[in-house]
């Protein structure tokens, strides 16, 4: 009896999350930094400074819209 084989296609997608994955635990496993502290100077004095500040500046700005004068709005028939 001869030995029979099937050639197992896939599905386009799964070849393509195949070798990302690949690629992925490759990155992982290498010792390149991902990131890199120039890339981000926002957060030199830390995420916690950065998101206090950032939350800080969304509150002035909801407040400023608050004080404002409702705007007219123009109607044309």
């Amino acid at each position: 009896m001869k030995d029979k084989h099937a050639d197992i296609l896939l599905p386009h997608e799964t070849a393509r999350e195949a070798v990302r994955r690949k690629k992925l635990l490759r990155f992982l496993e290498s010792s390149i930094p991902a990131w890199k502290d120039a890339d981000h100077p926002e957060l030199a004095r830390g995420a916690a400074v950065w998101v206090r500040e950032l939350r800080q500046e969304s509150e002035r700005k909801r407040i400023a819209k608050q004080r404002r004068p409702p705007q007219a709005v123009l109607v044309r028939h």
